[in-house]
Parts: structure tokens; C-alpha cells; sequence
């Protein structure tokens, strides 16, 4: 390990620790020191009291139920349909089709894909618009299709985001398996293309997208977002009744709300370790299932179900954003009208009215954020660089932590630390919580294509005298200036969707687009609702739009040397 490559890394890991792991960590103590009685503002000892007010409180085991069916089932189904997709498209070899198809989905944030599947599914939805003039209707029906007491609602709402992105991650990580040889070979043997892609392809593909599957499992559990948009709101789920608890008027409710905050992470480290307890039990039985010699004709017809029902998900995620489009600009739209009957600029027009406010600390939070995120990536990447070490195993969990971890599970307590150090309710504080989160999506963004870069053209640069840091800024960042980008758009789309990290973190003080979406969802103007949900669209998308744009225009001029060579 070369000097300079050690003093490097060691000054990344103690800033990633110092500004990552530590507050996340001192930020769970103190929510769990408070979970057992010890709270230094408001008295008390340690005592299982806030326990027993926890599950005292109304709706409670319901709350915990709900969280339970409807974080497990949406990643479930979601893998499920995934898992069918993707085998569709991979025997159609459309598999860059596909990933085409699914980024404005990805691109949108949470709550803006919840409130345009809310507006899809509602009574007086426009699914129920269309199917209007064909049923006769001239009202909604009486249906609770949204905040459902089941929580279907939010199911299929965290279904209809997630899938996008489990369908990607499958589409990646087959690139790293000899899917063609896979497929051929089974063939021979008198297998179908499911029974193939069952039996030696997924258990070649599960430990590449494991962990993704994890983060998305421990998402479905404590989000709270699109869960206050779409879930059921008396009771709510667990997530949703904690933040509602840190946030009533009677100050010793924190002790029951860290409580729930506490079980709230614990049911998520019980739900992931079930995930590994049943990846042991399926990999047993696959080895009985594989010795039967079964052809697999009934799982073909299980996979094009799921492939089937994967298509009309997203069918329903284009929808969803096409509707939230229709209200921003809809003036008038009665029901059962399929479209608007007039249209409007009003609200487009009057960025005072709240809208320009909340785009602009949007925009300039998530700016802020994704170059300190990029800036820390880069420095930990060069740092393994310089060292000439791989990544640690225990580096890689320092990543994933922040994604592992429910979010209502320490930010109660980081924002009590952040409130002794001044920092609570200001634009500094909201950086560095949603830095926490945006931090771990760059590195894993930049990670794959920082190591695949071409070391001869390292070589090259050090064998004309140049040094490190000339490699670094004249050969690596040129060379890599679109994954840097790409990076940079998924960092600052995370920042846009981030809802809770700047609620208490900006103590309701920093309006974003995220905390006003989710606000304004509850009942108001759904032309104003669209608006905002539109915006929060809007922002990422044009972020993945200069990352595609500004590499082609930077590199124009080599492709017109190499065109004239």
C-alpha cells in the first residue's frame, strides 16, 4: 500500500464515518435510549413504561399488521414480476428495449408516482372516468379504492415503484451471466425456456441482486410517504403512526414513539433475516426439485402471468404520470369526463402561490447535496485506487447502512443531537441528513464504472510523468464524465423524493416539493396537487437529461476526429 493512497483513504473512511456512520448511529441510541425511559429534556429513568404505552395505544396491532402485508407482499410481488419481465424480455433479446422503457418510472419520485396512482384509482379516478360512458355511470362508485382499510392501495402503489427497479437490477445483473449458454443447454436436455431460467439461472442471478431486494423490503416496511397518500389513515401503518406520535402537541408521546421507531427497525432486521432464513430453505428444496427432473411446464405458464401482469404495472406507472400531467393543466373536469373540459395555465403561472418557493429549495438542496456526495465518492474511489486495496466487506455494509435502516428508526434521534448542536430546523441540517442517504446511491452508481475504466490509459498518464492527482483530474474524470453524471442524477433524484430526513430536520421550517406533495395529498385542489407532483417529476428528469446531453456535447469534437480519420 503506497503512502500517500493509505493517508488518503484513511482521511475518506474517518470523514465517511464522522459525517455518515456516526450520526446515524449516535442517532439510533439516543431514539433507543429514549424507547426505555431515558430522556435528558424530559425526565425519567430507565423503564419499560414507553413499551406498555405503546401497545396501549389504539389500532396499534393493526398498524403493525398492516406494515407487515403490505411491505412483505408489495416486494414479493414486485420480485415475482420481475422475475417475469425479465425472462420475457431476455428471450426476446429486447432487454435494452426494456431498460429504456422503464426510466421515466424510475426516474419519479415516491410520492409523486403515489399520488398519480392515487389519482388513477380513486372513485373518481380516471380509470373509473374511462370505464364511465361503457358502464353507464353518472357518479363515482362507492368504493374505497384509496386508503383502503386492507392497505391494497398502497400494496400495489409500492408494487407499481419498485418493480421498475427490481426489473432494472435483474436486466443488470444478467449481464454477468451466461444467460445464452444457460438457455441452450437446458434446451438440450429437453428443458422450456422457464424451467431454465428457474433452475440455473436465478440461482446464479440471486446473489447479485440480493441486496437490492433487502434495501427494497426494508423501504416497503417504514415508508411513509407514499403510506400517508395511499395506506389506510385510521389506523395507519406503524411508520406513519410513529411520525405522527413524534409530532403530536403532548411532548410525552416521544417515549411511545421511539418505542415504535424502535420496533419498527426491529421488524425490519426480523423481516430481512426471514428473507436469509428462506433463501436457505428454497435453496434445500430446489435441490429436491432438480433431482424430480420435472420439465416445468406449469412454470412457464406462471412466468408469462407475471410477465403479463409486469406489463400492465407499468402500463398503470405511465398512467399514473400521464394523469398527474392532465390535472396540473386541467381547469375544468367534472365527472365522468374522460379528459378536462377547459384547461389553465393559472397555477403554472403563479409561482408565488407556494409552488416557486418549494421548487427552489428543492432544486438548490438537492445541488448542494449531490456535490458533497459526489465529492465524497470520488475521494473514497481514488483512495482505493491510490492504495492499491479492494473494498473491505465492512466498507460495503458502511454504504448500504443508511438503506438498510429504517429511516424513522434514528432521525428522531439525530434530530435531538443536531438540536444540542444548533444545527435543527436549518439548511444545514437538511443536507446532511438527506447527504446520509443520497451518499450511499452515488457510490454504488459510480462504483462499477469507476473499477471498469481502462487501466492502460492510467498507465499511460503515469509513464509521461504524470501524477496522481494529474491522473486524476486530466484522465479519470474526462474518461468517466458520463457515469459521473448518471451518478449525479440518481444522487439528486434521491434528494428530491427525500420527505422525512427534511421534515425533521427543517422542523417544518423548509417547504420542498416533497414535503408539500405529501401535505397538499390529503385533501386539497388536486389541480394544485398535480402541480407540485409534476415538479417533483420534473426536476429528475431533467437531471438524467443533462447527464445523457452534456457527455455528447463535451465529446463532440472526438467524434468528428474519429468520423474524419
Amino acid at each position: 500500500m503506497r503512502p500517500e493512497g493509505q493517508a488518503l483513504r484513511r482521511s475518506v473512511l474517518i470523514a465517511v464515518v464522522l459525517a455518515v456512520v456516526l450520526p446515524i448511529v449516535a442517532g439510533a441510541g439516543q431514539t433507543l435510549r429514549t424507547a426505555f425511559g431515558l430522556h435528558e429534556g424530559l425526565g425519567g429513568g430507565l423503564s419499560l413504561a414507553p413499551w406498555s404505552q405503546l401497545f396501549a395505544l389504539p389500532g396499534m396491532a393493526t398498524s403493525l399488521r398492516l406494515s407487515l402485508i403490505t411491505g412483505v407482499g408489495s416486494t414479493l410481488v414486485a420480485l415475482i414480476l420481475a422475475l417475469g419481465l425479465c425472462l420475457a424480455l431476455q428471450t426476446s433479446g429486447r432487454q435494452g428495449w426494456g431498460a429504456r422503457l422503464l426510466a421515466p418510472v424510475l426516474a419519479v419520485p415516491h410520492a409523486a408516482v403515489a399520488i398519480g396512482f392515487g389519482f388513477l384509482i380513486a372513485p373518481a379516478g380516471w380509470i373509473a372516468r374511462l370505464l364511465a360512458a361503457a358502464l353507464g355511470w353518472q357518479d363515482p362508485p362507492l368504493v374505497a379504492t384509496v386508503q383502503d382499510a386492507a392497505g391494497l392501495a398502497l400494496l400495489l402503489g409500492l408494487v407499481l415503484k419498485e418493480l421498475p427497479f427490481l426489473l432494472l437490477v435483474l436486466l443488470v445483473a444478467a449481464r454477468q451471466v451466461p444467460i445464452a449458454t444457460s438457455l441452450s443447454l437446458g434446451r438440450s436436455l429437453g428443458y422450456g425456456a422457464a424451467a431454465v431460467w428457474l433452475r440455473l439461472i436465478l440461482p446464479q442471478l440471486w446473489p447479485l441482486i440480493r441486496l437490492p431486494v433487502l434495501v427494497v423490503q426494508a423501504y416497503g416496511l417504514s415508508c411513509v410517504d407514499m403510506a400517508i397518500i395511499l395506506g389506510p389513515s385510521n389506523p395507519p401503518t406503524l411508520a406513519v403512526a410513529v411520525t405522527r406520535w413524534f409530532g403530536d402537541p403532548d411532548l410525552a408521546m416521544v417515549y411511545p414513539a421511539s418505542a415504535g421507531a424502535v420496533l419498527t427497525a426491529a421488524g425490519v432486521a426480523a423481516v430481512l433475516l426471514g428473507w436469509g432464513l428462506a433463501e436457505r430453505g428454497v435453496a434445500r428444496a430446489g435441490l429436491i426439485w432438480l433431482r424430480r427432473g420435472a420439465r416445468g411446464r406449469a412454470e412457464a405458464g406462471a412466468l408469462r402471468l407475471a410477465a403479463g401482469l409486469g406489463i400492465a404495472v407499468l402500463g398503470l406507472g405511465f398512467a399514473a404520470l400521464a394523469v398527474l400531467l392532465l390535472w396540473s393543466f386541467a381547469f375544468r373536469w367534472s365527472f365522468p369526463d374522460p379528459l378536462p373540459e377547459s384547461w389553465s395555465l393559472r397555477i403554472w403561472a403563479n409561482p408565488q402561490g407556494g409552488w416557486g418557493r418549494a421548487a427552489g429549495n428543492t432544486l438548490g438542496l438537492g445541488l448542494a447535496v449531490t456535490a458533497l456526495c459526489l465529492t465524497l465518492a470520488v475521494a473514497w474511489l481514488e483512495a482505493e485506487d491510490r492504495s492499491r486495496t479492494p473494498r473491505a466487506a465492512w466498507a460495503s455494509a458502511l454504504i448500504y447502512l443508511p438503506l438498510l435502516l429504517p429511516q424513522i428508526g434514528f432521525l428522531y434521534g439525530l434530530n435531538l443531537l443536531f438540536l444540542r448542536m444548533g444545527l435543527t430546523g436549518g439548511v444545514t441540517a437538511v443536507i446532511w441528513a438527506q447527504a446520509l442517504f443520497v451518499f450511499p446511491y452515488v457510490m454504488i452508481a459510480l462504483s462499477e464504472p469507476w473499477r471498469a475504466l481502462d487501466p492502460a490509459l492510467i498507465r499511460t498518464a503515469a509513464s509521461l510523468g504524470a501524477g496522481a492527482n494529474r491522473r486524476l483530474f486530466s484522465v479519470k474524470l474526462p474518461a468517466l464524465l458520463g457515469p459521473i453524471l448518471v451518478a449525479a442524477a440518481i444522487g439528486f433524484a434521491v434528494s428530491v423524493a427525500q420527505y422525512l430526513p427534511t421534515l425533521f430536520m427543517g422542523a417544518g421550517r423548509i417547504a420542498t416539493l416533497a414535503t408539500e406533495a405529501v401535505t397538499l395529498a390529503s385533501g386539497s385542489d388536486r389541480r394544485v396537487v398535480g402541480t407540485y407532483a409534476v415538479l417533483q417529476a420534473a426536476l429528475p428528469f431533467a437531471a438524467y437529461g443533462l447527464a445523457l446531453a452534456v457527455p455528447r456535447v463535451f465529446y463532440r469534437n472526438r467524434r468528428a476526429l474519429r468520423g474524419g480519420m
